[in-house]
């Protein structure tokens, strides 16, 4: 099914990207390839995708005031997970802390959003294409990322799959919270 539309990611920086850049390369090259590690904000669980034709412009006046009172924050990652039902394997937060306060204040921020099929459920996905065998899968779960990780900006990218995504805007964190 391809997937049309605007989505907010907050891509990780600080010493857990790296370490989760190694895992995305070891165990799925074409996500590695295609996306820096990130947690999707806005645009997959919680809400769904803003529509594609939704101008720049608005999104920058709408999304910069959240931007530049929101300060940069760290984040730490749960053991590694299977989604249900699914050979996908991500690394998930705690869903009610600084990351859900930003989930919150963008999905009631006047931009329209779609529903979404899930509740808002933020992590940093590991592996998304590659088919896992048992021991691969085992591996992959088995591994931790202790490191810390910082967000430090929100980007906003279109995507229309088979398409590669197109940065729309960034913004970096620069508030007091």
């Amino acid at each position: 099914m391809a997937i049309a539309g605007i989505f907010i990611l907050a891509e990780i920086t600080g010493p857990a990207a790296d370490r989760i850049r190694e895992i995305q390369l070891r165990f799925d090259p074409k996500l590695a390839a295609l996306n820096r590690p990130h947690v999707t904000v806005a645009g997959s669980s919680g809400v769904g995708p803003i529509r594609a034709s939704t101008p720049v412009a608005f999104l920058r006046e709408t999304l910069d005031p959240i931007a530049a009172t929101t300060a940069p924050f760290e984040i730490r990652f749960q053991p590694p997970m299977r989604f249900m039902q699914t050979e996908i394997v991500s690394l998930p937060l705690d869903p009610h802390g600084l990351i859900r306060r930003l989930h919150e204040r963008i999905a009631t921020s006047g931009i329209e959003f779609p529903p979404a099929r899930f509740a808002f459920t933020p992590h940093c996905t590991l592996n998304f294409y590659r088919t896992l065998t048992p021991d691969t899968q085992r591996q992959l779960l088995a591994l931790r990322v202790t490191e810390p990780a910082l967000i430090d900006r929100i980007e906003v990218y279109l995507t229309n799959d088979p398409q590669p995504s197109k940065k729309l805007l960034e913004l970096k964190l620069t508030g007091g919270g």
